[in-house]
This record gives structure tokens, sequence and C-alpha cells, in this order.
């Protein structure tokens, strides 16, 4: 298996791509204020399903995945919770502001997807579903699908606007620059 193929695709909010979620209507009618802003990226990894799957869902790998310059720490005492029902808190530190974050695993399908919903942390909406999926060369290809909102109204929406969507950005380029020295060797 050549540990040096790895590709990567990253679709930002405002490309039209169809999240299954929610329809266009649906979209078009929700008020601006509180539009989501969707965020996906792919890539693919020459290391089977499983083994890509159980990296991922280990959360203390998330430290490794986040960038250094949001001071990520977990705090939740080991043994670290996994599946679906899990409640884990972090810390992060986002353009100067130390901020407490918990998230809780919505949903979980072993060794396919699963769905974490921040409950308290700097978003009004930070939903994001992994989804892990088999190559027809053995290898997995990593969905990542980020539905957020910032709040705040319209100030919320010039934030985005201004840094949020780009730091979202710049988060998963780092998580894909960091899957690829990690899994694609």
């Amino acid at each position: 298996m050549d540990f040096k193929t790895c590709s990567n695709t990253s679709l930002a909010a405002g490309t039209g791509l169809p999240f299954p979620d929610r329809a266009p209507a649906a979209a078009a009618r929700e008020p601006a204020m509180k539009r989501e802003e969707r965020f996906e990226s792919h890539q693919d990894v020459a290391l089977p399903r499983e083994t890509v799957f159980r990296f991922f869902s280990d959360p203390a790998n998330l430290e490794r995945l986040t960038p250094p310059w949001l001071n990520f720490r977990i705090l939740t005492p080991e043994p670290l919770p996994r599946g679906e029902g899990a409640l884990l808190d972090y810390r992060i530190r986002v353009r100067g502001l130390t901020l407490r974050w918990r998230t809780l695993i919505e949903t979980w399908e072993e060794g396919h997807q699963f769905t974490d919903l921040q409950l308290k942390g700097p978003y009004a909406l930070w939903h994001h579903t992994h989804l892990f999926l088999d190559l027809p060369n053995g290898g997995t290809r990593i969905i990542d699908r980020v539905r957020y909102r910032v709040g705040w109204g319209l100030l919320g929406r010039l934030v985005t606007a201004l840094w949020v969507r780009r730091d979202v950005e710049r988060i998963f380029a780092y998580r894909k620059a960091t899957i690829e020295r990690l899994l694609c060797r």
C-alpha cells in the first residue's frame, strides 16, 4: 500500500454543495440572521476505514489534529468517553480569548461515522459530522461536514465574514496537513 498517496479537497460555505439535511428552499426561507455557514472537506488516505475511524474516534487525538495557535486542551478526565452520548469538555484560545467548549457525541455508527454537537462554546451552532467511506483501492475517504453559526445577529454575520470563515478554513487546512503527516507516511 502506498502511504504517500493522499488527496485533499475543501469546499467552503457558499459553494452550492448539497447538504442532504437541508433543502435549498428551506435555506432560502431562513432569516439572514440565523443562516448557517457550511464547510465540507474531503481527504483520501491509503489506510483501511477501520484504522482511520479508530484514530478519529479517539478523543485524545483531537489535540494532535487541532492547530497549536488554538491552545486546545481536553479538560475531561481520563479515561475519555467514546460513542453516542459521550460528553467532552475542552479549552481553546480564540483571538486572545480563552473559551470552554462542551461537545456531545450526538450520533455514532461504529466504523462509519459520528457527529459531535457543541453544547457550550464560541458558536451558537457547531454541528460536525465525520464520515469514513471505503475507496476501491482499500483506502478511506474522510469527509468532514460542518454546520456552524456564530450568533450575535448582524454583528455575528460580519464577524463570520471577516474572520470566522477564514479561521475554520485554516483549522481544517492544518488538520489535513497533520493527517497527511500522521496517516500518509
